[in-house]
């Protein structure tokens, strides 16, 4: 195992996210970078490598050195991915510490307007009378905005097709893909699905988590508008390669709390529909296996294969 620094870190540090440009793990992972490089006083950037159902970053970070100067920015993902896809060419549990949580924030679940769905009871009216027909989108197998809409569709007992990314697609292509009509719903991260709705050419159902969004407080949450207890929010953190030195992850860790916890910081996350989440590294360790596990259970009940 490489051998901690105390003066990390001496050099320039990369974070890389899986998503593409202009996405929430994007956007978050460059306003945390800005405030590191503010800490540090060495450089950190974000760099954007999408692909492979948002899996060819945490592929590329999982074989570089472990030295905590390449670190992966994912969603909630990462979790789930490890109870579905067993095919990768890394292991998202195995190969990964996690470092740290960022922040939590809903999804909304929209419709196209071509689909004509205007209310959560609305699509679930019209899944049941045309099983099957309905179609959702995401941006991968195993990705949150894919486990997230069949969690929705156990709970509201709906059966609809999933229709995932096409290689090289986003989560803007993904949105766009609803607009244009192929398909008919998705769970999609609020900041990104609000102009989009603002401009009429989405229609927001409802959020995904336990209170409603201050990005949109006039739409209902999931379980306000008829599918009790529904809570699944979107999650972001922080990993680094297996083997990273513990008094890396420790310090890591620790200015990236340190990092949340700057005023500006907060209210950049607030503006943008999200909370700080507070956890020490063990704690997040624990709830990353926790959340994988809880994806386990989703996975088994959909019948959902790789």
């Amino acid at each position: 195992m490489l051998q901690s620094s105390p003066d990390y870190p001496t050099k320039p540090v990369r974070l890389i996210e899986p998503f593409g440009a202009g996405g929430g793990p994007d956007l978050v992972g460059r306003a945390l970078a800005q405030k590191l490089t503010e800490q540090w006083g060495q450089p950190v950037t974000m760099e954007n490598i999408p692909g492979a159902g948002a899996t060819a970053g945490p592929a590329q970070v999982a074989k570089w050195p472990a030295d905590g100067y390449t670190l992966l920015v994912n969603t909630s993902a990462q979790a789930y991915r490890a109870a579905l896809l067993k095919n990768l060419p890394y292991d998202p549990l195995k190969d990964f510490i996690p470092v740290a949580p960022l922040t939590s924030q809903p999804y909304v679940l929209v419709a196209g307007k071509l689909a004509g769905i205007t209310t959560v009871s609305e699509l679930i009216a019209g899944a049941k009378a045309t099983p099957g027909q309905l179609k959702f989108g995401s941006t991968g197998m195993g990705t949150g905005s894919h486990l997230g809409i069949e969690k929705f569709n156990l709970v509201a007992r709906i059966k609809a097709v999933h229709v995932p990314a096409r290689p090289g697609e986003g989560i803007v292509d993904t949105i766009a893909n609803t607009v244009a009509g192929r398909t008919d719903y998705l769970l999609a991260p609020i900041q990104l699905a609000l102009v989009v709705i603002r401009a009429g050419k989405l229609c927001p159902l409802g959020v995904s988590t336990k209170k409603r969004s201050s990005l949109l407080p006039e739409v209902p949450t999931i379980a306000e508008a008829g599918v009790a207890d529904f809570d699944y929010p979107i999650w972001y953190g922080v990993w680094t390669p297996y083997g990273t030195p513990a008094g890396v992850v420790d310090k890591l860790a620790k200015e990236i709390a340190r990092a949340l916890a700057a005023p500006d910081l907060r209210d950049w996350i607030a503006n943008h529909g999200g909370d700080p989440m507070n956890m020490t590294q063990p704690q997040f360790a624990h709830f990353v296996l926790t959340e994988s596990e809880g994806a386990a259970r989703v996975i088994e009940a959909a019948g959902i294969k790789p």
